[in-house]
């Protein structure tokens, strides 16, 4: 599944995973104290850096599949459906509602009833600022220094130093680069 090889979605083991993610985040995304909340998020997930801070409802799949940098904001509900890895770089905000699903259904439809699944992962460079309703579908890679205009639909992969919005997303304007 990690690796974007076709798997069954209803396997046991994911099953359960989920089931524990799920209850898990039933509790998290209740806590009010937000160093107790983050703290629980960060258990959960690969990896994050040391200044993380999620608000309330943040939901995802698996957990063991998020990859987070350091100076991370994520606003109200976010969404990670990380079958495969999501990898975020450094100094990213997010804004509300930001939704970054990796998982890719069978066009197939003998495949879909089958319940055949895939993904492709999903990778964000470092300071890069993702406005309200942001959704980044499976096998997209954006670089360094990347704004996303709010309630864009970011289809394919992007480069360093562009801000891109629309459905789908394009670039609006080519950004200076980050000054060391």
């Amino acid at each position: 599944m990690t690796a974007g090889e076709p798997y069954q979605q209803f396997d046991p083991e994911l099953i359960e995973r989920r089931k524990f993610i799920r209850d898990e985040l039933v509790s998290i995304n209740h806590i009010t104290d937000n160093e107790k909340r983050n703290d629980r998020f960060k258990a959960l997930l690969a990896e994050t850096g040391e200044h993380f801070f999620v608000e309330a409802d943040f939901k995802f799949d698996y957990g063991f599949n998020i990859h987070i940098g350091d100076h991370f904001y994520g606003n109200y509900d976010m969404t990670f459906l990380d079958t495969c890895p999501i990898t975020i770089g450094d100094h990213c905000y997010f804004g509300p509602n930001v939704g970054l699903y990796t998982p890719v259904h069978p066009l197939d439809p003998n495949e879909r009833d089958a319940d055949v699944e895939m993904g492709k992962p999903i990778t964000i460079g470092n300071s890069c600022w993702f406005g309200g309703r942001v959704t980044v579908l499976p096998g997209v890679t954006l670089g360094n220094n990347v704004v996303v205009g709010a309630g864009s639909v970011v289809t394919k992969s992007f480069g360093d130093n562009v801000a891109i919005a629309g459905n789908p997303a394009r670039v609006i304007k080519e950004l200076p680069k980050k000054v060391k």
